[in-house]
């Protein structure tokens, strides 16, 4: 496990894991509030806690001006997938890097949006490693309108990179000393933002460069990056540049972290919970069993009712989640406290089970409509 007070191990391995979550997520202690949310916290909510950090070495660092941006799991199509750490260059001269985390707001799990700033907020105190600690960033820091950068966290070669010092990083996040990946709820790491952080969050900030977007599209549409298909050790751990992901500078995961499957239900065998806040987070919807009456007309006419009621309830699917979505922006936009996020994911839980709630009515008619006449088709094979 990575040491952020050895340098030699604070170049060799980042803090960085993953794990497909547990089904039900019990409150945080009693004693505990979750810290409040950066004002640019996106809401982004599941009911699931994300996988643990990946082990992997950091890529070299390609060159003066590029700042480390940690790896993280996000989270899309009902399953996490990881966004690999790179190097990225800061959108203007004195400005830091402030990961994102995901954070439990009572009953759900928020991810909070990273942001450039001249001081580093609250990042959950998840120690992402090379000089992110779970407080502050030791990796690098401005002097004069450049970057110098901390060789005993960071891989750079001197030939490339200019401006280095060398100052031995302490990890001052005593509660924290894993490879959690999110702050509060069960198991997560119980830390609150210091109160420079605080300030920090709420002052001006830069969103994600269009580089970093790119880099996490590319990543969602990566199968390979599915919690589900690497098992908690991604293939494309962290990368020299953003969107990268072939090439000698792409680093695989070392050693991956606990995966934390989610308890089968009987009858079907790997389904995701059923306290599913969006659309994004049901499980695939139930399809009758392919018919097979014996009358080939028939059993065509089944299949097409059965593909027509498939493509509605996709859609309406689709539809709520856009609508969902939309909500996400305006609060975004707004700035709204947890309180008013809580609010709004209860009535998106809401929403999403009604919908569920009405499709399995839907295809459970179905088959009831279909069975008499299957029977029937049955008979006819037999006389």
């Amino acid at each position: 496990m990575h040491n952020p007070m050895s340098p030699a191990a604070g170049r060799a391995i980042g803090w960085l894991s993953l794990a497909v979550a547990l089904a039900a997520c019990s409150p945080p202690p009693a004693a505990y509030e979750p810290p409040p949310p950066p004002a640019e916290a996106s809401v982004t909510v599941i009911t699931v806690p994300p996988p643990d950090l990946p082990v992997y070495e950091q890529p070299p660092c390609p060159g003066d001006g590029y700042l480390w941006t940690p790896g993280y799991w996000a989270w899309a199509d009902g399953d996490y997938y990881w966004v690999p750490g790179t190097w990225v260059e800061a959108p203007e001269p004195g400005y830091l890097w402030t990961p994102g985390y995901w954070g439990w707001a009572g009953n759900a799990y928020v991810f909070h949006q990273g942001y450039w700033g001249e001081h580093v907020g609250f990042y959950g105190g998840v120690t992402y490693g090379y000089g992110y600690t779970g407080h502050g960033y030791e990796g690098a820091r401005w002097n004069n309108g450049h970057v110098e950068y901390n060789q005993t966290v960071n891989n750079v070669n001197t030939t490339v990179v200019h401006n280095v010092y060398n100052t031995t990083v302490i990890n001052n996040n005593t509660t924290n000393v894993t490879r959690i990946s999110y702050n509060g709820g069960n198991g997560g790491v119980q830390d609150r933002p210091t109160a420079e952080e605080q300030s920090a969050d709420q002052a001006r900030h830069i969103p994600p460069v269009a580089a970093q977007t790119q880099h996490v599209q590319a990543a969602r549409s990566n199968p390979q990056l599915r919690a589900s298909a690497n098992q908690g050790k991604p293939p494309i751990a962290a990368t020299a540049k953003p969107g990268e992901f072939s090439g000698g500078a792409v680093v695989a995961a070392k050693e991956g972290g606990a995966v934390h499957n989610a308890p089968a239900r009987p009858e079907n065998v790997g389904a995701r919970p059923t306290n599913a806040v969006h659309p994004a987070d049901l499980p695939p919807a139930e399809r009758p069993e392919a018919p097979n009456t014996g009358d080939q007309k028939l059993d065509q006419q089944y299949q097409q009712e059965q593909q027509k009621l498939a493509d509605q309830q996709n859609k309406e699917r689709q539809q709520l989640q856009q609508k969902q979505d939309q909500d996400h922006q305006q609060l975004a936009q707004q700035k709204a406290d947890p309180a008013a996020t809580q609010k709004l994911e209860q009535q998106h839980a809401k929403e999403t089970q009604q919908l569920a709630q009405k499709h399995a009515k839907q295809t459970q008619d179905l088959k009831a409509k279909q069975q008499p006449h299957k029977d029937q088709g049955n008979q006819k094979t037999k006389y």
